[in-house]
């Protein structure tokens, strides 16, 4: 992968067949479609432009749900540090397209929560990999 030797501990990367915008659209559209609240859309490659730096395409979704984050606060408000969740695409120098999030388990060791709580996210995987997918 580029730009990158490997990722970083608790962060899954994908490869996406599809442009940076394209796939947060398609994620989006996912989420949407299951009733996940999305937070926000942060355009890192535009800010860059609009500040006259270049940067090659990279987006964040921030997104979650209430009733899936809540019960991981109340445990351990810390948790509340990595909630929502959030996913980044982008292009690397070769033109390949990632995308890449925290993964729930992680989020869950980090913060010392019961083990189990880590089903109220994870219900957004198989999303994550489909918006990324041919």
């Amino acid at each position: 992968m580029s730009n990158q030797a490997s990722p970083a501990p608790g962060v899954v990367v994908l490869p996406s067949y599809h442009p940076v915008a394209r796939t947060v659209e398609r994620l989006e559209s996912l989420l949407k479609e299951k009733g996940v609240m999305i937070f926000a859309r942060i355009d890192f490659s535009g800010d860059a432009y609009r500040a006259g730096l270049q940067m090659r395409p990279e987006q964040m979704l921030i997104f979650g749900s209430p009733k899936g984050g809540t019960p991981l606060m109340q445990a351990v408000p810390t948790v509340a540090l990595d909630l929502p969740l959030k996913a980044l695409v982008w292009e690397d120098a070769e033109g390949k397209v990632w995308l890449a999030y925290n993964d729930p388990k992680y989020i869950v060791e980090r913060h010392a929560v019961e083990s189990s709580l880590s089903a109220n996210l994870a219900g957004v995987i198989p999303l994550l990999e489909r918006a990324a997918a041919q």
